[in-house]
């Protein structure tokens, strides 16, 4: 994955896919910078998220608080990494705005992780307490229920991970690029 292109990456995956794992690793690249949704969000809001309203109304506020700082670093030739969900078709039109606006080329990353895998990564994750939201698996199915993966329709630079065996964590995917 090592390039110097310029490029806004973005993330779709359920809960505990493994997109901030990834997303992590796509910023080690030199000249990019990552850019955290739930960083900002734990951060700015703690203890007032406890339902899928509330991640809403506060993921709005921080999208409409990030976008212009997101384009002023694209502006200046970095790329950025954005650790927020594009789960949703209204979640990748933003981002699609983003990188229009900025002029960038983008990449869109697919965590295609089946349910049990992405809940077993849930158990785990928040037994060990250092995520800073714990969610449920009732919470979980809600999120869920409104995923919707994203398709060539929609035009965007695909690139699919999927787990080479379920048992495996995020790291260790198999790639697939599609246009």
């Amino acid at each position: 994955m090592s390039t110097n292109e310029q490029t806004l990456h973005f993330l779709c995956g359920k809960i505990a896919a493994g997109k901030s794992t990834l997303a992590k690793k796509l910023a080690a690249q030199p000249m990019t910078v990552l850019v955290s949704e739930d960083h900002w969000l734990g951060y700015l809001y703690p203890g007032e998220i406890e339902t899928l309203d509330d991640y809403v109304r506060c993921s709005k506020n921080l999208r409409t608080a990030m976008e212009p700082h997101i384009v002023s670093l694209l502006g200046e030739g970095l790329s950025v990494v954005l650790d927020f969900p594009a789960n949703t078709l209204r979640q990748r039109q933003w981002l699609r705005g983003i990188g229009e606006t900025a002029g960038i080329t983008h990449k869109l990353h697919f965590l295609d992780v089946p349910d049990d895998v992405c809940k077993l990564r849930l158990q785990k994750r928040n037994a060990a307490g250092e995520h800073v939201f714990q969610t449920s698996d009732d919470n979980f199915d809600l999120v869920t229920s409104h995923f919707a993966p994203p398709t060539a329709l929609e035009g965007f630079n695909i690139i699919r991970h999927t787990p080479r065996h379920p048992a495996l964590d995020a790291g260790s995917a198999r790639l697939s690029q599609c246009t």
